[in-house]
């Protein structure tokens, strides 16, 4: 087997919380107010079903996806099927990418730097891509213990400045903020597609299902602390507070004294947050040496990349425009890619373990 449960349900806790540490919280306060907590809520209960239901469909069968497909409908619909959520993955990857980009800027340097400071970091993405899924259950293992320790270190200089009283009253926000602003975010949930991607990967024991759910439920619960300290801190100025993570831990009183020792905690956490966004190329890759039969990940990952560096550098000063036009509209591709699809899989054709 190339990926471990264990590898998996890290995957699930960490990449699912370290991804939306930066501008997801901030976003979530504009749309839905204090009640952001309901709005993260409703997504990570359906994401949670459909995490379930794919962990499940793996006791029945252990076929991958591209070899339930192939059995179902043939070769050629299971390539470009696999063709689809390559674009799938690619796509999903451009904003989380310019977030990593304005975060570094932003935080990392004293003044405003030029785009070209930000594009070594192919060389990263380009190399980290072309691995495979053992790779990609190592990295896990790799995060596991930095995500932990530097999350610790984050909520123990968050909460002296935490005042819960700036989420009472809930559920006053009129619920179509509620439910828009879970609708607009969706572009952070895509748990269920990367566990499609895993199935028939590992090796699937009794009880794995509850595992992996109850590890998407923790990643959902961090996320859930931290949207809530957030909030805590900043109230109602929380919408204007760009990149969280770096804004949480700015009135902790021992800075004042001894710098910025947070930023250390920054760095290391920023490793987990590189991997879990370059999971999506990792994957992509994987989905484009099925759909073309061509097993040269090296040759594919620089093709990812550089269709991503394109669109970086073309539209990077158009950041909020692109933010807008995927939170009203990307929504769609996901309730596509990782909920129908998912919970799909159920009706492909499979032998019984």
């Amino acid at each position: 087997m190339k990926i471990s449960v264990r590898q998996i349900c890290f995957i699930l806790i960490f990449y699912t919380a370290a991804s939306k540490l930066l501008l997801y919280p901030t976003m979530l306060s504009g749309y839905s107010g204090r009640d952001l907590l309901f709005s993260a809520l409703i997504n990570f209960v359906v994401q949670g079903i459909v995490i379930w239901a794919v962990a499940y469909l793996s006791s029945k069968t252990d076929k991958t996806l591209f070899e339930l497909l192939k059995d179902t409908f043939g070769e050629i619909p299971a390539r470009i099927i696999f063709g689809f959520f390559a674009a799938f993955f690619i796509v999903c990857t451009i904003i989380p990418l310019f977030e990593q980009k304005l975060y570094v800027h932003a935080i990392f340097y004293d003044t405003v730097p030029t785009v070209l400071v930000f594009l070594p970091i192919f060389i990263f993405t380009i190399y980290a891509g072309s691995k495979s899924f053992k790779n990609i259950g190592c990295c896990a293992d790799v995060c596991m213990p930095i995500f932990l320790i530097s999350m610790a270190f984050i909520f123990f200089m968050s909460f002296t400045e935490v005042d819960f009283s700036n989420l009472l009253p809930v559920l006053k926000t009129p619920a179509s903020k509620v439910f828009g602003g879970s609708m607009k975010t969706a572009l952070n949930f895509l748990e269920p597609a990367y566990l499609l991607m895993f199935l028939g990967h590992f090796r699937y024991k009794k009880g794995d299902a509850a595992k992996m759910t109850l590890s998407y439920a923790a990643g959902a619960a961090i996320v859930l602390l931290f949207l809530a300290v957030f909030y805590g801190i900043y109230g109602e100025l929380t919408y204007s507070r760009q990149f969280a993570i770096s804004k949480t831990s700015l009135y902790f009183s021992a800075i004042d004294v001894i710098g910025r020792i947070d930023l250390y905690t920054l760095y290391a956490l920023e490793v987990v947050m590189l991997f879990a966004l370059v999971l999506n190329i990792q994957l992509a890759v994987q989905c484009l040496i099925k759909c073309t039969g061509w097993d040269c990940p090296e040759i594919l990952s620089v093709a990812v990349n550089a269709v991503l560096a394109t669109i970086l550098l073309t539209c990077n000063h158009f950041f909020t425009a692109l933010q807008s036009f995927f939170a009203n509209w990307l929504w769609i591709v996901v309730v596509i890619f990782a909920v129908i699809a998912p919970l799909s899989a159920w009706a492909l054709k499979r032998r019984e373990r």
